[in-house]
């Protein structure tokens, strides 16, 4: 993919999105589409009790926006299939978002609605990708500097693929509890798997996907970082988790997810953690102050920005050492 046709996509969705921020937030303002704090959660929070939320949408339509447009325009329909997928996701979000207000509650969604949901977003996307994917589709490959393999799961792919795309979806919508946090995280992961794509001359789709959607979350972030004056509900947390996953699904690495997105795996097990012992312990005990793990440190006195630019280091960290070691091979 041509360095300048990346940089024109990834401007463009940038614009949209710092275009759409004016338009959005007064937007959900007047709706009252506004943030509800936990009770038993930091302090520090409740003074973001009423920010506007869904603001998923500031990134989420140009990253469809500038895929579609540039699928039509260069005949790049591989594009298509990762912005479909966001856009599944994030519907199901926006549904969940749209419900708690309408209730006036923290509840959306009924837990097995959005799951039933969920899963049959994941299984169309799996199914998809299994039959229409390329013939190599089922083949992962696991890169380590000098060490390689190669594993042909061949029909399991369909089961793999909706167990990456549900746990991730789940997991970036755990880590979304800090102005942001997911969001920086993602820019961070998306920039990775193109650079990924970029150097091993790998899919012109992945290449360009991943910089569209950076793009149009460092737009976000400019309304999302602390004090944030709008959050991304799970209209953006469940798009972006869908986009991830199946951009590491299309490139057949499981590392570029499991070690560059190692911080989404890490908010869910502490969350699972917690939850698991608590339950065992007949409520009795607990192995963090609070789930998911960021609200820990907040709670052991940590600021929050202090825990964000630490777990976006983390995640920047983690991507530079999972590019070099897939891209180069000793």
């Amino acid at each position: 993919m041509n360095l300048s046709v990346i940089f024109i996509c990834m401007g463009a969705a940038f614009l949209l999105g710092l275009a759409l921020g004016p338009v959005v937030i007064p937007l959900m303002r007047k709706l009252k589409a506004r943030q509800t704090e936990r009770d038993d959660g930091p302090q520090s929070h409740l003074k973001k009790q009423g920010t506007p939320t869904i603001g998923g949408l500031i990134f989420l339509l140009p990253i469809i926006a500038v895929s579609v447009v540039f699928a039509i325009v260069k005949n790049e329909p591989g594009l298509i299939v990762p912005a479909a997928c966001m856009f599944g996701f994030g519907l199901i979000g926006f549904l969940d978002d749209f419900l708690k207000i309408k209730k006036r509650s923290k509840d959306g969604l009924f837990p097995w609605q959005k799951m039933l949901a969920l899963l049959l977003v994941a299984g169309g996307t799996a199914v998809w990708l299994y039959f229409k994917g390329g013939d190599n589709i089922t083949v992962l490959r696991f890169d380590m500097f000098a060490w390689h393999a190669e594993l042909d799961i061949k029909w399991f792919f369909i089961p793999y693929a909706v167990f990456v795309l549900l746990a991730t979806t789940n997991s970036v919508n755990l880590t979304d509890g800090l102005d942001g946090l997911c969001s920086g995280i993602s820019v961070i992961v998306f920039a990775m798997i193109s650079c990924v794509a970029f150097t091993l001359e790998a899919s012109a789709d992945m290449q360009l996907f991943g910089f569209i959607s950076a793009g149009a979350l460092l737009a976000f972030l400019v309304y999302n970082y602390n004090p944030a004056r709008i959050f991304m509900g799970d209209t953006g947390s469940l798009a972006l988790g869908g986009g991830i996953a199946v951009m590491t699904l299309i490139m057949r690495r499981p590392f570029l997810l499991i070690i560059g997105g190692l911080i989404f795996i890490i908010e869910a097990l502490s969350d699972i953690i917690q939850v698991g012992v608590f339950k065992a312990s007949g409520r009795k005990k607990r192995v963090f102050k609070m789930a998911p793990i960021h609200h820990h440190f907040e709670l052991s006195g940590w600021s929050e920005k202090k825990v964000v630019w630490s777990f976006w280091g983390f995640t920047l960290a983690l991507c530079i050492f999972t590019y070099f070691s897939t891209c180069f091979k000793g």
